[in-house]
């Protein structure tokens, strides 16, 4: 390399190191390290340790964090290589959460651009898993069944590495924080089971039903008679293989199925962690159609993600929405009840389980990245990063309680009387 190649080189990586260094300058202490693309370090500030190390993969990776100026960019720079997070990743949301929040005047802003296109741009190809694109309208019945698909057939091996032994993917529900994930599910299936006060006989329609951990438990231990659908073909084959596996064929059943092409009337409704991916326009929809499949003195367990009635809505789409849950939305908790109530369904109880959540999250990214070159070889190296930045950052939501979890318990009163008992100690019992 001639000398005027290695002095550029250098004033690529203290430019880079001089901008993170500007824009991180109300962050406080340091906390984290930065090593670049040849192996020089940015130290944490004195009396620091390093919790994660940002590691920038190449001269443009800095400018590839921060341009062009959307909620998505800062992921897409980590899924695709421009930056890896060696370390604590939960750390390194203290950071993202700076970013996201600060409001620097227009005079930064036009420094802070000036100085960013002064670095080295890079259009290196991108390869791995790309963002989704879906066609037709959206929460069309077609387009849900991409949207799900998306995100569902990956691979039901890569789900099977990091989720406990039912394959339950939504909240568990945890008596003490030491609980493995597998006690932890197992809770959570029962408390369902409880609150809908399951008895033998008793026709259960579950909305969402994954790979059929919650239909097989509620057929099995509470002898319900169970449909669940979804709309992932990949979790109906694997469902209507554990379901003969336990003979239960003639308890429980999967098909393939979306929501509003269901009939018949059922005793109890369940959705959970499905109502993430109705949209906040189908809310009226969705809640008169369980309405029409309940019998009189029917009860639903509804069981879903909301966003803090105070959270800004980001502009643009959100990582989340490009790479994870194409077509997601999550609503304040009061629409959820304004919707339900709209379509004659009577609130009776409101359970929040934010805490919950973030165990179980830090359970599954714990368990993903133990078996991380396993994920990478079933998928693929940008799959596993985006799964890894999403359970990470929905950590970070959580505890900063920008987001919350609710179980909301409705009834459809068969003239007045909600067939209830008058508390719940026999939740707890």
């Amino acid at each position: 390399m001639t000398m005027s190649a290695t002095l550029a080189r250098n004033a690529a990586v203290e430019a880079s190191f001089a901008f993170l260094d500007e824009v991180l300058s109300g962050y406080g202490p340091r906390d984290f390290a930065v090593r670049a693309w040849d192996d020089t370090v940015r130290e944490p500030d004195a009396g620091q340790s390093a919790r994660f190390t940002l590691v920038l993969r190449h001269p443009g990776a800095v400018r590839k964090m921060f341009w062009p100026p959307f909620p998505h960019i800062l992921g897409e720079a980590y899924i695709y290589d421009d930056i890896d997070i060696e370390g604590d990743i939960h750390a390194y949301f203290a950071v993202v959460s700076y970013l996201y929040e600060m409001r620097p005047g227009l005079l930064n802003k036009l420094r802070w651009l000036k100085r960013l296109f002064a670095l080295p741009g890079d259009e290196r190809p991108r390869s791995g898993r790309a963002a989704a694109h879906l066609s037709g309208i959206v929460h069309s019945r077609e387009r849900d069944r991409q949207a799900i698909s998306y995100h569902y057939d990956v691979s039901n091996e890569f789900y099977q590495l990091w989720l406990d032994r039912r394959m339950i993917y939504s909240c568990a529900y945890f008596h003490d924080a030491d609980d493995d994930i597998d006690r932890a599910q197992e809770q959570k299936l029962d408390y369902i089971c409880r609150k809908l006060r399951l008895s033998p006989g008793d026709r259960l329609l579950d909305i969402g039903c994954g790979w059929g951990g919650l239909a097989i438990h509620a057929a099995r231990q509470y002898g319900a008679q169970v449909l669940g659908i979804t709309l992932s073909r990949k979790q109906v084959e694997l469902a209507q293989q554990r379901i003969r596996e336990a003979g239960l064929q003639d308890r429980c059943r999967v098909e393939y199925q979306d929501y509003r092409e269901v009939s018949g009337t059922f005793d109890k409704l369940v959705s959970v962690g499905m109502f993430e991916h109705v949209g906040g326009k189908m809310l009226p929809l969705y809640f008169r159609k369980a309405y029409t499949l309940m019998r009189p003195g029917g009860v639903f367990l509804n069981h879903g993600i909301a966003l803090s009635g105070w959270e800004r809505k980001p502009r643009g789409q959100s990582f989340s929405q490009r790479y994870v849950f194409p077509d997601g939305e999550l609503k304040p908790i009061h629409a959820t009840l304004k919707a339900a109530e709209t379509a004659r369904l009577e609130v009776r109880d409101v359970e929040a389980l934010r805490e919950h959540y973030m165990l179980t999250l830090r359970n599954w990214l714990r368990r993903l990245e133990a078996r991380a070159d396993e994920a990478k070889q079933l998928t693929n190296e940008t799959t596993y990063r985006i799964w890894r930045l999403y359970m990470a950052g929905s950590v970070d939501g959580f505890r900063a309680a920008r987001g919350n979890i609710y179980q909301t318990l409705l009834v459809k009163p068969d003239r007045g009387v909600a067939g209830l008992p008058l508390t719940r100690a026999d939740w707890y019992a």
